[in-house]
């Protein structure tokens, strides 16, 4: 006779009569968790003030050093938004003595590479090169980031073509939900609120005198740290660091005001139109909390079980049970201040208000209403501990992940009791952070998709369908039926 199917288990471990599935061999009896431990990180400090993190990886003939700004997007004028990214962008597009062809050919010449980038609270300037031709790389390095000339030809040809990339962008649904969502949270006058690369307006207002303003504000020895992994000892580098940038002079920085805008009142919708669309594109969410939290383990394994993972809560019910998406997920963003938490999928739009109402759902559960399982638990904390180590593999991954140490303020030993940090979490903890920093009755949900066929299905969601506001593509009021627009 045929064998009768198995009956498929929920993320929580329950089959639909509500029996307890069997767990895998590899969870009932996991293996121990993998050892790691980072070597030491050496801090030095230049005569300029700049700290200097060493950690030594002699297994390869290469040297990784990343220089941290720190200060990035956070730090742009109002009308200036775009402006960090720019700076960063055309550092290594010419100094004092050296052309952009001139920078790339003789990096070329030594099998060295540069690059140069800018995120919300930070920005960076990262080499990797042999150490046999670490003298020659650390010159040209140190060139790029003291003697920037921000020449006025690479500064159009910069904003024409991020100018091409705004207006490409105003076709992708996934990119205006993330501009929108950001200035629905924070408004657009807050750090975190504008665009961090910018917009139309600001980025064709930037001038050369503004990204030299902005290099001589924060681009200076004591906001910043370099940071460098690789076959070298702190008695051989340290004093070609002193040479290198021995002319790069500290100077007082302004702080960047990042207070966290109040909480809204209630839940409410928020739809961008997108006449015709196949999809609707939903983002559910509220601000979350800064990286410095003594709650970030518990956030961590709580919001992998959540939606951090393939096999969690939202993406087997959206993807897995319902089909109503090829993915769904939620995420934390952690910085300096308190960023986001966002819940998003893109779904089929015909069942756009089932999607939402699911992702609701979820969010009241892992509050509390469908506690976590230990299967669950253990399966979150396995995720993590086992794919950790391996982002610590090369000098450009440790340089990459030091950055936290720097930026966040993270004590030196943070990676190494990282581990034994994520098994501790228990699922009170769990249920305790959900509650703290999850509230789904004040979350601001946005869909942009057509709104001729999405918005009646959204109307009718109890609880927050008496809201519904339009927004265009940039954020602002397009006008609204029975709220108002977003923070401004």
């Amino acid at each position: 006779t045929a064998a009768a199917p198995a009956k498929r288990a929920d993320a929580r471990g329950q089959t639909p009569d509500g029996a307890a599935a069997a767990l895998p061999a590899q969870l009932i009896a996991p293996k121990t968790d993998p050892r790691f431990q980072l070597p030491q990180v050496q801090r030095r400090k230049l005569s300029n003030g700049l700290e200097v993190l060493l950690v030594e990886h002699h297994e390869l003939p290469v040297v990784s050093m990343n220089l941290l700004i720190k200060s990035g997007a956070a730090a742009d004028q109002n009308d200036r938004a775009g402006l960090a990214s720019l700076t960063a962008a055309l550092l290594d597009e010419g100094t004092n003595t050296r052309s952009a062809l001139d920078i790339s050919n003789q990096l070329a010449a030594i099998g060295a590479q540069l690059g140069s980038g800018s995120g919300r609270d930070s920005s960076s300037v990262t080499l990797r090169t042999l150490e046999r031709q670490i003298d020659k790389a650390l010159e040209i390095y140190a060139d790029v980031i003291v003697n920037p000339a921000f020449p006025k030809d690479e500064l159009e040809r910069a904003r024409s073509s991020r100018l091409a990339q705004l207006s490409q962008l105003r076709d992708n649904a996934d990119a205006v939900s993330d501009l929108v969502f950001a200035s629905l949270l924070y408004g657009r006058k807050h750090p975190y609120g504008q665009p961090a690369i910018g917009d139309t307006a600001s980025v064709s207002a930037v001038g050369d005198a503004d990204l030299r303003r902005f290099y001589e504000t924060y681009y200076r020895p004591n906001n910043a740290a370099l940071i460098v992994v690789g076959d070298v000892t702190a008695a051989s580098l340290m004093p070609k660091l002193e040479r290198a940038f021995a002319n790069w002079k500290s100077a007082p920085v302004p702080a960047v005001n990042l207070s966290t805008p109040p909480a809204r009142e209630r839940a409410a919708i928020y739809i961008v139109d997108k006449p015709g669309a196949a999809q609707s594109v939903i983002s559910i969410g509220q601000i979350g909390v800064e990286r410095a939290t003594p709650d970030f383990f518990p956030l961590l394994v709580m919001n992998n079980i959540l939606g951090g993972g393939f096999v969690s809560r939202v993406n087997l019910n959206l993807r897995e049970d319902k089909s109503y998406t090829y993915g769904a997920r939620t995420s934390f963003d952690f910085r300096r201040a308190a960023g986001p938490f966002t819940a998003s999928a893109g779904v089929q739009t015909a069942v756009t208000k089932e999607s939402v109402s699911e992702f609701l759902k979820e969010l009241r559960g892992i509050r509390g209403e469908m506690p976590v399982s230990d299967r669950e638990l253990e399966i979150a904390k396995q995720a993590i501990i086992r794919g950790y180590p391996r982002g610590f593999e090369t000098p450009d991954q440790i340089a990459g992940r030091l950055s936290d140490v720097v930026l966040y303020g993270l004590p030196d030993d943070y990676f190494n009791n990282y581990i034994a940090r994520v098994r501790a979490v228990i699922k009170d903890d769990i249920t305790r952070v959900a509650n703290r920093y999850l509230d789904p009755s004040r979350a601001a949900i946005l869909i942009v998709g057509d709104r001729t066929v999405i918005e009646p299905g959204l109307r009718s969601l109890e609880g927050v369908g008496q809201t519904v506001t339009l927004l265009d593509a940039e954020g602002r009021d397009a006008g609204s039926s029975g709220g108002a627009g977003g923070r401004q």
